[in-house]
């Protein structure tokens, strides 16, 4: 969908056409979904904040003010979707790979064993961290587009990004030293 026709289609929405509601919903159901699971690593849970997440977006959708983009602000709804979703479970994200969206590789099983274990060391870092390395490296958001859907600057994103690397990369240097 190009920017024009997604305009459109908000615009409409936000002024109550449910049938233009209805295609925004068709259109990104499946990048709420997928962001979900990525932000949780739980395939389970993703459906359920996937589901809060649609019913929020119709009841927040006036609230869209369009001064960043679309995807940005379905982004930051669906983190604290998820939030609120724990809080209310009472309980913590706890990632499960084997229910993440499958990583592509043809590579050997050592390579898929080291891609689970990132994905493990990514649910460890703090939520900011986390969020941050999500957007940017899973979603391609720049750090500046990051900044703008979780609400600080650039500046921190790119903190949080160097913090989260630098994290994980201790992390595996530990673990090599014990193997």
């Amino acid at each position: 969908m190009d920017k024009k026709s997604e305009d459109a289609l908000v615009t409409a929405a936000k002024s109550g056409d449910r049938d233009a509601f209805e295609r925004l919903i068709n259109h990104y159901y499946d990048v709420i979904f997928k962001f979900a699971c990525k932000w949780c690593g739980n395939a389970n849970d993703a459906e359920d904040i996937t589901q809060d997440a649609c019913i929020k977006l119709a009841r927040f959708i006036g609230k869209y003010d369009g001064k960043s983009a679309f995807t940005s602000w379905l982004y930051r709804l669906v983190i604290n979707c998820g939030k609120d979703w724990y809080k209310s479970q009472n309980r913590h994200p706890t990632p499960n790979p084997d229910t993440l969206e499958r990583v592509k590789t043809e590579s050997k099983s050592e390579d898929q064993l080291y891609a689970k274990q990132v994905i493990n060391a990514l649910y460890q870092l703090p939520e900011g961290e986390k969020d941050a390395v999500i957007l940017v490296l899973s979603e391609g958001l720049s750090h500046k587009e990051a900044a703008i859907t979780l609400g600080c600057k650039e500046s921190t994103i790119s903190w949080r990004v160097h913090e989260a690397r630098k994290k994980i990369s201790a992390q595996f240097k530990e673990e090599q030293s014990y193997g």
